[in-house]
């Protein structure tokens, strides 16, 4: 494992080709450079600060083993971060309002293996139906808002502008939308319960 000194003005495509070759420094820099907005997204998304700790805990613990699945050509790395830490984040969200018949996503298999099993289609399809029909439930400037952020990448800024309202409105239409997207979710029963 390396242990270097990264430079501070190291592009992120070249951060996360380090954290490929176990670059811990190269971990630190990523971590000092978008620690804070990882848990800002975290916090936005789950709501209490201990678990958006954990949640960017695991997100940048799945950034170092996942580095070498980057692919540069998808996307932006910090927008493949931010995509770890919402997706981390809603699984967190979910596995809570499941209760006991969850499944945790820790004893979900990272690598399904080249032909997609039984297993990983019902839990995808378990994942994607509850959050797109916690999305339907939101009215239409907030499902958008949200929509545009998380799974399009865009800023607040650039939601603005693409909606032609104020920053603050839309500040205020995601955080709106996001506790109610919460709630809706804590109370959704994902767990299969017994007949």
């Amino acid at each position: 494992m390396g242990d270097s000194i990264v430079p501070r003005d190291i592009a992120d495509d070249r951060l996360v080709e380090a954290l490929g070759r176990q670059d811990v420094g190269a971990l630190e820099s990523l971590y000092d450079r978008y620690g804070k907005v990882a848990y800002s997204l975290a916090y936005r998304i789950v709501g209490e600060r201990g678990v958006a700790e954990d949640v960017v805990q695991d997100a940048f613990l799945s950034v170092w083993r996942q580095a070498k699945s980057y692919r540069p050509d998808r996307g932006s790395a910090k927008t493949w971060l931010m995509a770890i830490v919402r997706n981390r984040s809603i699984d967190k969200l979910r596995s809570h309002a499941t209760g006991t018949n969850s499944v945790s996503i820790d004893d979900v298999p990272e690598d399904f293996g080249a032909e997609p099993g039984p297993w990983q289609q019902v839990w995808n399809d378990l994942r994607g139906a509850t959050v797109r029909d916690a999305l339907e439930r939101l009215p239409t400037d907030q499902k958008k808002s949200i929509e545009l952020a998380y799974f399009s990448g865009y800023s607040q800024s650039e939601i603005a502008e693409l909606m032609g309202v104020p920053l603050g409105t839309v500040k205020g239409r995601m955080r709106i939308g996001l506790q109610k997207l919460k709630s809706m979710l804590e109370t959704r029963e994902l767990g299969v319960s017994g007949a």
